[in-house]
C-alpha cells in the first residue's frame, strides 16, 4: 500500500492510528486525531481497515494531459468567470455547503451555480414561494435523512405538489447528518457509531469517538477534522454523489454550453 497523503492507517505494535502527512526518508509521518505527529518506518507492521499491509513510499505519477476536479469531472483550466445564474441549489446547513464546495466547487463555478444553506428545511415551502422558481430560475434542494415516513419526506412531497413543483427538485440521502456521507474508513472506522435517539446526534458521535463536544465550537472543530479527510468524490458514499450530480444537472438543464464532463 502506497503511503499517500491522508491515508488513515494503524501501527500494529501500539495501536497508534493516524493519517499520513508526509514521508521523511524511509519513514512515514502519521498525524492522530489530536494533531500529534509520530514517525514510523516504512514497511510491514501496519493495519488498513484491520488487514495487515506493507507501507511503501508513493510512486511519482506522470501527469497526463487531462486534469480531474475533486468531483471526478474534467477540470476546466481556461474558462472565464461567469455571472451566477438565477437557478440555485439549497442545502440544509453550513456543513452540507462546505462539503459540496470542497468536492463540487470547481464544477459549480464553471456552471455559475450558487449554493445556499437554509439552516433546516422546516420553512422550505415558504422559501420556495418567495423565490418564485420558473423554467429559467430553477431550485434544487439537498435534504438530510430523506426516508419514507419522515418529516423531511412530507415536506419534500408538499413542495413537489405545490404550484412551483415543476421547477423544483428535492433530493436527499438517508443519513441522519451529512457527516455520515463521508466514508467511515477515512476516519479509521469500520462504521459510524450508533447514537441513541435521546442524544443529540453530533454530540453523540463526538462522544463515541472520544472528541470534545461540550459546545458548538467543539462540534465545529469535529466537522473540520472530518472534512479534512475528504480529498475527492471517492471519499464519499455513492448515494450522496448521485444526488448532488442530479441537482447540478437539474439546475443547469437547457443552459447554453456543455456542463462538466464526468
Amino acid at each position: 500500500m502506497e503511503a499517500e497523503d491522508d491515508l488513515v492507517i494503524e501501527w500494529t505494535d501500539t495501536g497508534y492510528c493516524g493519517a499520513v502527512v508526509g514521508i521523511e526518508g524511509r519513514n512515514v509521518q502519521l498525524e492522530d486525531y489530536s494533531g500529534g505527529v509520530r514517525v514510523f518506518p516504512l514497511g510491514p507492521g501496519f493495519l488498513l481497515e484491520g488487514k495487515p499491509v506493507t507501507l511503501v513510499a508513493p510512486t511519482r505519477k506522470a501527469t497526463s494531459g487531462m486534469l480531474r476536479s475533486a468531483s471526478g469531472s474534467v477540470a476546466v483550466t481556461d474558462h472565464v468567470a461567469r455571472v451566477a445564474r438565477a437557478s440555485r441549489i439549497f442545502v440544509e446547513g453550513r456543513h452540507d455547503a462546505e462539503l459540496v464546495e470542497k468536492v463540487w466547487g470547481h464544477d459549480l463555478r464553471v456552471e455559475g451555480v450558487v449554493v445556499e444553506y437554509l439552516e433546516g428545511i422546516d420553512d422550505l415551502e415558504a422559501i420556495i414561494r418567495d423565490f418564485r422558481p420558473s423554467a429559467e430560475r430553477r431550485v434544487g434542494v439537498l435534504v438530510d435523512h430523506l426516508v419514507p415516513g419522515s418529516k423531511e419526506q412530507r415536506i419534500a412531497d408538499a413542495v413537489a405538489k405545490g404550484p412551483h413543483g415543476a421547477h423544483v427538485l428535492v433530493v436527499g440521502h438517508p443519513y441522519v447528518d451529512i457527516w455520515q456521507s463521508v466514508k467511515p474508513a477515512r476516519l479509521g472506522l469500520e462504521a459510524w457509531p450508533t447514537v441513541p435517539r435521546n442524544i443529540e446526534w453530533k454530540k453523540g458521535i463526538c462522544a463515541a469517538l472520544g472528541w470534545p463536544h461540550a459546545d458548538q465550537a467543539d462540534i465545529a472543530r469535529a466537522w473540520q477534522r472530518i472534512l479534512g479527510t475528504v480529498r475527492s468524490y471517492a471519499d464519499l458514499e455513492p448515494v450522496l454523489l448521485g444526488r448532488v450530480e442530479h441537482l447540478i444537472d437539474f439546475v443547469t438543464e437547457g443552459s447554453e454550453g456543455a456542463g462538466p464532463v464526468r
